[in-house]
């Protein structure tokens, strides 16, 4: 079984999702977590209730610091925004394949609760089709 660990900022939308993606789509090759360079302490609960659409389940999951996974060998660790990529600590990458496929922060949507969350869906798919794709190549 393949280790994966997926960094953002704040550990509580893009990283969280492509752990519950990639948990529940590739479980037979995949373990996957996700951490935060400065975490938030916090899973957005839009993220939460988009993954519920799709019968994912992240309302137990934790906001999570990548001291958490210090010392531990992952064979991808995927950064998923452009702050995550620059300050990826380089023990996290070492041995393993370090990839950049950034994100949007649909946290930082603006507009009615129907225009945010359709941003929040959006970002969702996205992650959906390139970073589980990515893995199965």
């Amino acid at each position: 079984m393949k280790k994966v660990l997926v960094l953002c900022t704040g550990n509580s939308c893009r990283s969280q999702m492509a752990e519950g993606l990639t948990n529940a789509r590739l479980s037979d090759q995949y373990v996957a977590y996700s951490a935060g360079t400065q975490p938030s302490g916090y899973v957005h609960p839009k993220a939460i209730a988009v993954m519920g659409e799709l019968g994912i389940d992240l309302s137990r999951n934790e906001s999570k610091s990548t001291e958490l996974f210090k010392g531990q060998y992952f064979d991808h660790v995927i950064t998923v925004c452009d702050s995550a990529k620059e300050t990826c600590p380089v023990w996290l990458a070492r041995g393993g394949r370090k990839t950049h496929i950034g994100y949007y922060d649909p946290a930082e949507a603006t507009g009615t609760d129907e225009e945010v969350t359709a941003v929040f869906r959006q970002i969702r798919d996205e992650i959906a089709d390139q970073i589980l794709s990515f893995l199965q190549t």
